[in-house]
């Protein structure tokens, strides 16, 4: 396995000041969407007391804003194997074949598993669950609530069911910044920010005998994004602060049909969901021609990936922002979409009778944090769940539906590693003294920006090394002023540079990684790239061949 190294200088801690206040609990869980909440719900089962930290409110995490469903094997003509095709096919031969045995297998129980906690589905006249398909899947095994709102109704199952714990302790508005670490080196707790909590600037800490980071996504590296404001990228960075290795970070998807809300449109824009492609609603170019036809067999129900390409295609080609959806043959649209309908007519724009504009956004990190089966990461005390974790089951390219059932699946996994394995507690370790350092909030918005027209869905070698010197002369203008800006655009600059050094590095296009320069899937890049921060807070690269498992060793 070859390494390479891009000089960087990223700190290594977070410039903040000593925690003036602390909370223990056995796990510390950070996040509280669907990964972080059934976690919390499985740690509680084998009798662990949990505290839960969540940036903002407990609600406002990327799982509320899920559109799409959850899938799984449910009807007896589906199988196992089916599913873990459609996965793979989608994952372009990056797929980890155990990681993603264990979501298929595993997924349908863990799906009744969340409807005994409460959550309510879509079902027929006679009870059963409602099934659609939706793009890359060969069948139809999506279940949805209230139409185009399942995470809604997920999280609002988790969240009752985690506030009927009582040994359950949720902090919200809180930041996580890095994590504290016992005489062994083992993580042992985060540092965070809570507003209004401790001494006035709020950093205190969680003392835990085990830290599952579950922080969501970093869609907040682009201009434009389908992720909530709260998706920075904080659980990878602070894991690759703490010395994680990161995987994939290259692949991100984005999906194809967000709400074009013009050119100066900026953060998180409405998503409009595949499920409304997979009822019979397309996409045209400005003629009016359907340009999916034999672009893909299964033509508008493609992977993302193809789709967004092809929507790109037709953008540079016609030389415009965006392209059409029609869902005017939907049948019931405003009642099967009501959530889609309403934003739609938000923006002034009735997909009842009128064309609905569409344009790719970032979407969703396929990498994230290496973690093995039981979500272990190569730090020990510290876990990784749901899309801030690289479990392998996503390969190049997410296929549809599978990022809830993920935080499902490797959940339980975790609670079953959580039940056999935490440490007995040990003293925490002299003060820090890696290198530290903040980043001056006012670079977010060339930050975002660089990533937007140099590291998006259409990638060349000349505009990737614009970006990586772009990112770091921002690098170099630091404030000594802790705060949540600054922390932000820190994690943000250290997530950039990690995505930006792997994309120039691959050389293919594959997945979601799409490369002008190199526009061929070449076998020699059959591999993971891992990213891992050096001593100095240098970006070190490592290829490791498909099949290859991440070394976590605790």
């Amino acid at each position: 396995m070859s390494t390479s190294t891009v000089a960087t200088g990223l700190p290594l801690r977070l410039r903040a000041p000593a925690p003036g206040w602390e909370l223990s609990a056995d796990v510390c869980v950070v996040g509280s969407g669907v990964a972080g909440l059934c976690v919390a719900l499985h740690a509680r089962a084998a009798g662990l007391s949990v505290a839960v930290v969540t940036k903002v409110e407990v609600d406002d995490g990327s799982t509320r804003w899920a559109q799409g469903g959850i899938a799984a094997v449910l009807d007896p003509a589906d199988t196992p194997a089916a599913h873990a095709r459609d996965t793979e096919v989608a994952g372009v031969g990056l797929c980890d074949p155990a990681a993603v045995r264990a979501l298929v297998t595993e997924g349908p129980e863990r799906l009744h598993e969340l409807i005994s906690w409460g959550a309510a589905f879509d079902r027929d006249g006679a009870g059963h669950l409602l099934l659609t398909r939706e793009g890359g899947h060969s069948t139809d095994r999506i279940v949805h609530a209230g139409g185009d709102a399942t995470g809604a109704e997920v999280q609002r199952a988790l969240r009752d069911a985690v506030a009927a714990d009582p040994g359950i302790t949720l902090v919200e508005h809180a930041m996580v910044l890095d994590v504290v670490r016992d005489v062994a080196g083992r993580v042992a707790g985060v540092t965070l920010h809570v507003l209004g909590e401790g001494s006035a600037d709020g950093v205190g800490a969680v003392r835990a005998r085990a830290v599952v980071l579950a922080t969501g996504g970093m869609g907040q590296v682009y201009a434009a994004t389908t992720n909530p404001a709260v998706s920075t990228g904080d659980g990878v960075a602070l894991g690759l602060r703490a010395g994680a290795v990161a995987t994939d970070l290259e692949f991100v998807q984005f999906h194809p049909t967000a709400l074009y809300l013009g050119p100066g449109a900026r953060g998180q824009q409405p998503l409009v969901s595949e499920a409304l492609r997979g009822e019979g609603a397309v996409l045209r170019d400005a003629a009016g021609e359907r340009f999916m036809v034999g672009t893909h067999p299964l033509a508008e129900l493609a992977p993302r990936d193809v789709v967004a390409k092809a929507i790109t295609r037709v953008q540079l080609r016609d030389g415009v922002d965006h392209v059409w959806l029609d869902a005017r043959e939907v049948p019931g649209l405003a009642a099967r979409f009501p959530t889609i309908v309403a934003r739609c007519r938000e923006a002034g724009i009735d997909p009842v009778t009128a064309l609905v504009p569409v344009t790719p956004a970032a979407h969703y990190a396929s990498g994230g944090l290496a973690t093995d089966l039981s979500g272990r990461t190569t730090v020990p005390g510290l876990y990784a769940c749901g899309e801030v974790a690289c479990t392998g089951v996503h390969g190049a390219n997410r296929l549809a539906s599978n990022s809830l059932l993920e935080g499902l699946v490797f959940a339980g996994r975790i609670g079953e590693a959580l039940a056999r394995e935490l440490p007995v507690p040990a003293p925490a370790e002299p003060a820090d003294a890696r290198p530290e350092g903040l980043v001056d909030a006012a670079v977010r918005a060339d930050l975002t920006g660089t990533m937007s027209t140099r590291v998006a869905a259409l990638r060349s070698g000349t505009g990737l090394a614009e970006a990586t010197e772009r990112l770091a002369a921002l690098g170099e203008r630091t404030t000594a002023e802790p705060g949540v800006p600054g922390w932000e655009t820190t994690d943000l600059l250290t997530v950039a540079t990690a995505i930006t050094a792997a994309a120039a590095a691959r050389e293919e296009t594959r997945g979601c990684h799409w490369r002008e320069d190199h526009p061929d899937a070449e076998e020699e890049w059959r591999v993971h790239l891992d990213v891992r921060l050096d001593g100095a807070g240098e970006v070190a690269l490592t290829r490791r061949p498909v099949g290859v498992p991440v070394a976590v060793s605790w």
